[in-house]
């Protein structure tokens, strides 16, 4: 994301944002907040600094917002000032944390044998969308790949080409969650996917960058891959299906979840099998796994 400042914090906030990602992290989510901060520091004259009063009528809590919203949107002023210290503007106010409400944790749906197959007999109906030629393509693969591998959305969405070896079956994930990296095996049903889709998509987009496109030089960016999943949910005619609303990220539970079913299905030693499921999923420890396990 390439974003422009005005206020008279932007330095500090190009500042952040490069050192963020100078050393792997994307800082998407965060960049976008901090353009909201800055058009908000823009707008009121008596901005010269980053202070308390400031940060605190940015922070207050706006009419309908959900807590989890709310904690994302504040964390990267916490992080802009912490980084005005750490350069030596001592006059900056530096966001406590524990301001925001607790967080729920989320209960994902969980699909049923049903679900899955009316989801993607429904992704496999899609057609060339707009200037998107080969969304017909690029859907009903992406979304087994998530089903089949448990990756996080951005994770599938930002793959390049080079990333997916198909001569000798493996996804490298690079500079994911907290920098980390990791190489994943394909099943040779999966690996057949891809190459033949690959081909495909190929021949669109001659010479592209990732894997799934949105043109030569593009991919999907996170609120259209949620768009996108609801009208085919919707389109699949599971609308009235029970439990949680469902997400792309549910793939991601759902993996977890088949994997510990079927060790326990077969008599398999769990703990000696959560190790490789956490490595897997490139969680930095095993309670990270746990989270994933309802």
């Amino acid at each position: 994301m390439s974003t422009e400042y005005s206020s008279v914090l932007a330095p500090y906030i190009t500042g952040l944002v490069s050192t963020k990602q100078a050393v792997g992290y994307s800082y998407e989510t965060a960049e976008f907040y901090l353009h909201d901060f800055d058009c908000y520091c823009s707008l009121h004259a008596e901005c010269r600094s980053l202070s308390r009063e400031l940060v605190l009528a940015w922070v207050k809590a706006k009419t309908g917002e959900i807590p989890r919203t709310h904690r994302t949107r504040i964390s990267p002023i916490r992080e802009l000032g912490k980084y005005m210290q750490s350069i030596g503007v001592s006059d900056t106010f530096v966001l406590t944390t524990g301001l925001s409400p607790k967080v729920e944790r989320y209960v994902p749906h969980f699909f049923t044998s049903h679900e899955l197959a009316a989801f993607f007999m429904a992704c496999d109906e899609l057609t060339p969308h707009g200037a998107m030629h080969a969304r017909h393509l690029v859907f009903p693969v992406f979304f087994r790949l998530l089903y089949c591998c448990g990756l996080r959305t951005c994770e599938a969405r930002k793959l390049r080409v080079e990333d997916v070896d198909l001569q000798n079956g493996q996804l490298d994930i690079l500079r994911s969650k907290g920098c980390r990296s990791r190489r994943l095996p394909l099943s040779q049903d999966i690996l057949e996917l891809l190459g033949t889709y690959n081909a495909r998509v190929s021949e669109i987009y001659p010479g592209r960058i990732h894997f799934f496109p949105t043109t030569r030089s593009e991919c999907y960016q996170c609120s259209n891959i949620s768009v996108v999943f609801r009208k085919i949910w919707k389109a699949a005619g599971l609308e009235d299906a029970s439990g949680k609303k469902p997400r792309a990220y549910d793939f991601r539970h759902h993996f977890a979840l088949s994997n510990l079913n079927r060790w326990v299905a077969s008599g398999v030693d769990i703990n000696s099998m959560l190790p490789y499921l956490s490595r897997y999923m490139g969680h930095s420890c095993m309670e990270s796994t746990d989270y994933y396990l309802h």
